[in-house]
């Protein structure tokens, strides 16, 4: 493993502010520094089939009736997409009908993951959003402070359009150099969850920079800001920049971008500092995602099922690194490979540009965009003694619908090379 540099930035009256402070600030309607509690508006506050069923509850029980903005509040249909079971098929009935009710945004299901859609249709850097999942997050790599919350609290945020926090501390990621071929954002940042452990970031935001942060695709950030919470972090945000106006142009809302990054003299808690070159293909073993190894400390592990998708890397990007691996090869006997696209979007360019047949040719299954077997409710849930290769972000006991399974943590590339051999694979030598 890498050895971290961290060290504390003492020196010098502090007068910048990171991003977190600067977004925060924005919505307080004051100048905040780290450590204070606030109340402040938020820009969007979502629930999903998971969370939303106690948020409705919640809201019903504080006699709130309404949304604070039918746009800005946003319920999703993700988990359960479409229903397995006849309670989680009671649930889905429950929010279209709180839906209809206030007039909050639907998004049924089949249309995507809910922090898929939230940076496709709705973030924009500087907004402050609350969602009632943790993997909230994924929106900071739009520079926007995206967080995760309790039912309660979204149901508050999505009643009255304000919410409370506490202004985190910042701990910055500098990464400079490049990343090897085979080598992608999922793997630094589960060394980086290696390097500082489960808590090692708890309530803090996590600030990626860096010459490598500067050449990484807009997809690869979402991943890194996705993950940040395994870290414990309140929120993982990315400064913008041209590659964040590309994307948000390729989405019909280039005017939704502003320029946002921390002050030359904001103060940070700690800086870690990472050297991507010398990254290797990295793995989460079970059953924690900080438990983590790189390939050449893996043994031969042979691999029931492959699962490329969810909120962390089911982007289109994702998969075409596995198309272009495994175009001219089939998944291994008795290896099976699962394709789950986490948007609608996602779901028809894969479908025009020949992603989907080229996988299922070689032996992948391609599903609806949703969550997939990612929180073990259908679509993939793994056997007794099952071994797993996942894109998700977390592989608890449990996770996939069985405590007596493994689920190992992977990027897409290492993802389809385990597919092809039918064990762990490095996929530098598809390279």
């Amino acid at each position: 493993m890498l050895e971290a540099n961290w060290f504390c930035d003492t020196a010098g009256e502090f007068m910048g502010k990171t991003i977190a402070e600067k977004i925060i600030s924005e919505h307080a309607g004051k100048e905040v520094s780290a450590g204070e509690f606030v109340v402040a508006n938020v820009d969007l506050a979502y629930i999903h089939d998971g969370t939303g069923p106690l948020a409705v509850r919640q809201m019903k029980e504080m006699g709130l009736e309404k949304v604070y903005d039918t746009e800005k509040a946003l319920v999703f249909l993700d988990h359960a997409s479409p229903c397995p079971r006849q309670e989680l098929a009671n649930a889905h009935q429950m929010l279209r009908e709180f839906a209809s009710r206030t007039g909050a945004t639907l998004y049924d299901v089949g249309r995507g993951i809910c922090h898929q859609i939230v940076v496709e249709s709705f973030a924009s850097p500087g907004d402050l959003i609350v969602g009632a999942d943790s993997h909230t997050t994924t929106a900071g790599g739009l520079g926007a402070f995206a967080t995760g919350m309790g039912s309660t609290d979204v149901a508050v945020a999505m009643a009255l359009g304000r919410t409370w926090l506490r202004v985190p501390e910042t701990i910055r990621i500098q990464a400079s150099g490049r990343f090897p071929p085979g080598v992608y954002s999922k793997d630094l940042i589960l060394h980086i969850i290696g390097q500082i452990k489960a808590k090692g970031a708890v309530y803090k935001a996590l600030e990626f920079t860096g010459e490598a942060v500067a050449d990484m695709p807009l997809p690869e950030r979402l991943t890194m800001a996705n993950m940040a919470i395994e870290a414990g972090a309140k929120a993982g945000l990315f400064p913008t920049d041209d590659e964040t106006r590309r994307f948000l142009e390729e989405m019909g809302r280039g005017e939704d971008f502003r320029p946002i990054a921390s002050d030359d003299d904001a103060r940070f808690q700690k800086t870690l500092k990472i050297d991507v070159s010398s990254l290797a293909p990295t793995l989460s073993v079970p059953h924690f995602v900080d438990n983590v190894k790189t390939i050449d400390e893996i043994g031969e592990v042979k691999v029931d099922q492959v699962f490329i998708g969810t909120c962390t890397n089911g982007r289109l990007k994702d998969f075409h690194i596995a198309k272009e691996m495994l175009e001219g090869r089939q998944v291994s006997p008795g290896t099976r490979l699962i394709i789950i696209p986490a948007s609608q979007r996602i779901y028809l360019e894969g479908a025009r540009d020949g992603t989907w047949e080229a996988l299922a040719t070689a032996g992948g299954l391609v599903n609806s965009p949703g969550c997939g077997p990612c929180v073990g409710v259908h679509q993939g849930v793994l056997a007794d003694g099952d071994v797993c290769v996942s894109t998700q972000n977390r592989n608890f006991k449990g996770r996939m619908g069985n405590p007596n399974a493994f689920i190992y943590l992977a990027s897409p590339a290492v993802a389809a090379a385990t597919a092809i051999k039918g064990k762990i694979a490095d996929p530098r030598e598809f390279f």
